[in-house]
């Protein structure tokens, strides 16, 4: 769900230096292939991407696979506790999945009780840690699971892996209105661009969902999938029912996160604040299809980020 903006009005000084130069402000962002039309998967170089903003080219610096020694992952596991119909055999294809991942990969624990965020679990290469950490959802007094979200990022250190997290929740706030977008999902998702964390989000309902207001349901599958797109991640359902298995979208998330890359680019000069800006990244080889956040976040002339904030490591 792109949103749709008016053109800015740009300083035509702050162009033409830009065009002159050819400087800019160094920018990051995680960028995943993410589906293959073509039988290989190749290894990609910068000479392969294109880079915009402002819908004219800027120069890409770097292109980094993240795998090998540069594969570094710390991975959360969060789990909105209203989520709570029929779990177990679920879960415990969700354990295998975490048991399954990298050695030097990091796991994260932490689920969503009565609205408050619990960290059940820091960021360890202890998997079998993990695992144990990981609890079958109970019931759960219904709140707007996005809030703790970005809690959850806001307090996450950022170190030199990148960072993911696989949310499991039926997206729900009690509060909504059907027709507006929810605010703290909003703030989180820029929270994620900020920080370059990318969501999964794999909806699973309540245990009454059958007698919950269909349009509800809908509405938090549709802002499962607008936090996860806008973050360069995938949400995942079929129905408003649970899905039947999660194995195939837990590994469709395994493979995605094996085909991560680290781009350097070099965005426009932006305000001394710092600012989240539109970019599009594309593949010049059309059978590539690329998964992208909607945003980038360009740090000031200074080069300050994002603080953040109650470290979970």
């Amino acid at each position: 769900m792109r949103k749709i903006h008016s053109l800015l009005l740009i300083s035509p000084c702050i162009l033409s230096a830009f065009g002159q130069s050819g400087t800019g402000v160094p920018t990051k962002a995680v960028i995943t292939v993410g589906h293959l039309f073509t039988q290989n998967t190749p290894v990609l170089t910068a000479n392969d991407l294109t880079v915009t903003q402002h819908m004219e080219s800027v120069p890409i610096t770097k292109l980094i696979p993240l795998q090998g020694d540069q594969g570094g992952l710390e991975l959360f596991i969060l789990v909105d506790n209203c989520s709570n119909c029929e779990p177990d055999s679920k879960f415990k294809e969700l354990s295998k999945f975490m048991l399954a991942m990298s050695p030097a990969t990091a796991l994260g624990v932490a689920s969503i009780q009565d609205g408050r965020l619990q960290i059940i679990q820091k960021p360890t290469i202890d998997h079998d840690a993990a695992v144990k950490a990981l609890a079958v959802p109970v019931a759960s007094q219904p709140s707007d699971p996005f809030g703790p979200l970005a809690e959850l990022m806001k307090g996450w250190k950022e170190g030199s892996a990148r960072r993911a997290i696989v949310m499991i929740s039926n997206g729900i706030s009690p509060a909504a209105n059907l027709d507006m977008p929810d605010p703290l999902a909003e703030d989180a998702i820029a929270t994620a661009q900020r920080q370059r964390i990318t969501l999964y989000a794999i909806y699973h309902p309540s245990s009454d969902y059958l007698s919950t207001d269909f349009r509800k349901l809908i509405w938090g599958q549709d802002q499962l999938a607008h936090v996860a797109l806008e973050t360069g991640g995938e949400a995942y359902f079929l129905t408003s029912g649970p899905l039947p298995s999660m194995a195939p979208y837990l590994a469709d998330i395994s493979t995605h996160l094996a085909n991560q890359y680290l781009l350097e680019f070099l965005a426009r000069p932006n305000e001394t604040t710092g600012v989240l800006s539109d970019f599009q990244v594309s593949a010049k080889d059309k059978r590539i299809e690329l998964m992208v956040p909607y945003k980038a976040w360009i740090p000031n002339a200074a080069g300050n980020g994002v603080k953040s904030r109650t470290s979970v490591q």
